[in-house]
C-alpha cells in the first residue's frame, strides 16, 4: 500500500480521531494482503494506529518496557468496569466475580497456549514468580540457578529463601553479546549440580532486552533433573511463542507490561504435574491439592482489572501477533543500526535481530548512565531508564507500536551529540 492509497483508505474509514475496535479492525483487514515484514515500515499505516493512543506531548516516551499505557479503547473499557462493579458492589463480587474470573483465565490460557487449569491471575510477574520460588519444598544444602542478570525482585526472593532454609544460590553472568544459543545453554549447564533443585531464566533479559533460548536451557536441566521457572515478564504478548512449547515448569508474567492491560494483572503458568508441589502464597483449604486455585487466592483483588483483561487481549488480536512482533524489532533496528558504529557508543544488545525486540540498551562511553538519562530528558524531552550495573552501563530504550520513526530519529540525532 502506497502513501495515496493508505490516506484515501483511511481518509474513508474515519480515523483522523481516536479510534475503537471496529475501526482498527477495517483498518487492518485493508492490509492483510501486505505481509507483516513489510507492513512494518509504512509510517502513515501506524501513525492511524498511533491515533488510538493518548500521548503526552512533553516528551517522547521511549520508556514502554515498565508499562506499557492502554490505548484509549482499551482505557475506556477498564473505566467502564470500574462505574459498573462500583454501582453493583457486594453484588457483583458475590454472584460473577468468580466465574468472570474464570473467563478471563480462559481467554488468558488460550492465548498462552496452555490450558486453563494450568493458570491463575496474579497480581504481576514479582508476585506470580515469588510463589514459585517461595513455595518450594526447600531443605537445607538445595540449590538454585540464576544469572545476575535477572530481575531484582526474584534474586531478593531466592535470598530470602536462602536465608530462611539453608540453600544455595548459584548466580552466572549473561553476555550481552553471546557467540551461540551453545554458550548460553553451556553456562547454566555448568552451575548445575546433584543438588540443584530449580533453575531460573528470564524469557527476555529486562535490562538489555536480549532474547533467551528458553526451550534448549529447559530441555538441558530437565535431562539433569532440575525443574525450570521463565521470567516472561517482557516476553508475552511481545513476540510469539506458545509457553508448552518452551517445555518449562513454571512461567510469570506482568500483563501491564506488553499485553497493555491496566496496573495490577499478571498471570502464572505451573505445568500440571507441578501443581500440588507449591505452597500458596496465602492459605487455602478449599481445594485439592492439584487444584490450581488453590494458589490463587490472594483476598479481595480489583477485579475490574482482570474484565480489561479481555478488552486488551481483543485490541492485541485486532492488530495481530506477528504485525506487532514486526513491528517492534523494525524500530529497534531502525535506532541501532544507525549507532551502533558511532565512535564513543556502546550497544548493550545483541546485533543478531533473532536475539532482541523492542527493548535495547545502550551507553556513551565516559557518561554515567543516570546523567545519560537526565540530559536524554531535559535537553532532547526523551524519557527513558538508566541501567547501572550487573554487566549493563546504559540507558534502556524501549519504544511501542506507537512510536514513530521522526522519534527515533530525534533519539539518534541526540545520542549522536552526546557521543561527540
Amino acid at each position: 500500500m502506497d502513501k495515496r492509497t493508505f490516506v484515501k483508505t483511511s481518509s474513508l474509514l474515519g480515523l483522523g480521531s481516536i479510534m475503537g475496535f471496529p475501526a482498527l479492525g477495517k483498518l487492518f483487514d485493508s492490509v492483510a494482503h501486505i505481509p507483516s515484514s513489510e507492513l512494518a515500515q509504512h509510517e502513515d499505516f501506524w501513525l492511524a494506529v498511533r491515533e488510538g493512543y493518548k500521548l503526552k506531548p512533553e516528551y517522547i516516551n521511549l520508556e514502554n518496557g515498565y508499562y506499557c499505557i492502554q490505548p484509549q479503547e482499551v482505557l475506556n473499557a477498564f473505566m467502564e468496569h470500574v462505574k459498573e462493579i462500583n454501582m453493583q458492589g457486594a453484588y457483583y463480587m458475590r454472584t460473577v466475580q468468580v466465574e468472570n474470573k474464570a473467563k478471563m483465565t480462559a481467554k488468558l490460557a488460550e492465548l498462552a497456549g496452555c490450558s486453563a487449569g494450568e493458570m491463575i491471575i496474579t497480581r504481576n510477574a514479582t508476585e506470580s514468580l515469588d510463589m514459585v520460588i517461595s513455595g518450594q519444598h526447600w531443605n537445607a544444602g538445595d540449590e538454585a540457578v540464576m544469572a545476575q542478570q535477572d530481575y531484582g525482585a526474584m534474586l531478593d526472593m531466592f535470598a530470602q529463601v536462602s536465608q530462611r532454609y539453608g540453600t544455595v544460590n548459584k548466580i552466572i553472568s549473561v553476555p550481552n553479546h553471546p557467540q551461540s544459543d551453545d554458550e548460553l545453554v553451556k553456562l547454566y549447564s555448568d552451575a548445575i549440580t546433584p543438588k540443584t533443585k530449580l533453575l531460573m531464566v528470564c524469557h527476555m533479559i529486562n535490562i538489555t532486552g536480549q532474547i533467551m533460548p528458553v526451550r534448549k536451557i529447559c530441555d538441558m536441566a530437565h535431562a539433569k533433573g532440575v525443574q525450570v521457572m521463565v521470567d516472561g515478564a517482557h516476553a508475552f504478548a511481545h513476540i510469539q511463542f506458545k509457553i508448552p512449547d518452551l517445555h518449562c515448569d513454571y512461567y510469570g508474567c506482568s500483563l501491564h507490561k506488553w499485553l497493555s492491560v491496566p496496573l495490577g494483572a499478571g498471570f502464572l503458568y505451573v505445568k500440571k504435574e507441578n501443581i500440588s508441589k507449591i505452597w500458596p502464597l496465602f492459605a487455602e483449604g478449599e481445594h485439592k491439592e492439584e487444584d490450581i486455585a488453590r494458589l490463587s487466592h490472594t483476598g479481595t483483588t480489583p477485579v475490574h482489572t482482570d474484565l480489561a483483561i479481555a478488552n486488551a487481549i481483543d485490541f492485541y488480536n485486532v492488530i495481530g501477533a506477528s504485525r506487532k512482533e514486526d513491528r517492534l524489532r523494525y524500530l529497534q533496528n531502525y535506532w541501532t543500526t544507525k549507532v551502533r558504529t558511532l565512535p564513543n557508543i556502546v550497544l548493550n544488545t545483541p546485533e543478531d535481530p533473532t536475539r532482541s525486540c523492542a527493548i535495547a540498551n545502550v551507553g556513551v562511553k565516559n557518561m554515567k548512565p543516570g546523567d545519560m538519562a537526565d540530559t536524554l530528558l531535559k535537553k532532547y524531552r526523551i524519557y527513558t531508564v538508566a541501567i547501572d550495573g550487573r554487566g549493563v552501563q546504559g540507558c534502556r530504550i524501549t519504544p511501542n507500536v506507537y512510536t514513530t520513526t521522526a522519534e527515533l530519529d530525534a533519539l539518534v540525532k541526540a545520542l549522536q551529540e552526546m557521543a561527540g
